[in-house]
């Protein structure tokens, strides 16, 4: 079982039409949805927007399906000039910028009382990932950011940290945790997101219009890296 999971219902629908035999069933109000994509067994769900949504839903998806590999797909904002709309980014690493504890001594992301600061997904996933050519845009690896905060400003002095202190390279609300709740049940993962905006003043009206062709790069992605994946007999 494969489990693919996205914030909202519009970054997964593109997988649902696709989906052969499906099944799906309801949990805490939100429909899961059980099948086959080329051939693979998947779970197909979304998250809620968040890192305490998509935490406590991953978790869920792990403990039900013991996947074998878990994808988070989805949109994000950009932190580099030279990573432009409708660009895909692969997470080489992920932390949750919103995380401080400065008068513990602790560098900004790291979670206190632990070593845990970045996160890395499983190596395969991330190389078999790295391969993909969209039709569209160009493949970025990066490090992605996660908070609880659309970004808007990402030249304001106060965001400043996004690039002095975690050189990052996209920015998102879900992904550090979902990678943390993977790592810590050591199930393999990959988090890719379509470059929605600029963080910047147009970023909403930019998200809104191209969640539909985002959500076509991902389902390609996703088909992409199921070919270097086994299916189940």
């Amino acid at each position: 079982m494969i489990v693919i999971l996205g914030a909202m219902d519009a970054e997964i629908a593109e997988f649902l039409s696709v989906m052969e035999a499906r099944e799906t069933s309801v949990w805490q109000g939100i429909e899961e949805h059980r099948g086959l994509i080329d051939g693979h067994r998947v779970l197909v769900s979304k998250t809620g927007v968040g890192k305490a949504m998509a935490a406590m839903r991953t978790q869920h998806f792990i403990d039900k399906a013991a996947p074998c590999a878990l994808l988070f797909t989805g949109l994000a904002g950009s932190l580099k000039l030279d990573i432009r709309i409708g660009d895909t980014v692969i997470g080489r690493d992920l932390v949750q910028h919103d995380l401080e504890s400065v008068v513990l001594g602790l560098p900004r992301g790291q979670i206190p009382f632990s070593d845990i600061r970045f996160l890395t997904p499983d190596p395969s996933l991330l190389a078999l990932g790295q391969t993909y050519r969209p039709a569209e845009g160009q493949v970025h690896t990066g490090r992605i950011c996660t908070g609880d905060q659309f970004i808007t400003h990402r030249e304001m002095k106060s965001h400043a940290y996004l690039h002095s202190e975690l050189a990052g390279d996209a920015v998102e609300m879900e992904g550090a945790a979902v990678a943390l709740v993977c790592s810590l049940n050591q199930v393999p993962y990959l988090v890719v997101r379509t470059i929605s905006d600029m963080a910047d003043e147009d970023a909403v009206s930019n998200f809104e219009e191209i969640l539909p062709r985002a959500s076509q790069n991902s389902l390609a992605f996703v088909r992409h890296v199921l070919t270097g994946i086994d299916p189940a007999p």
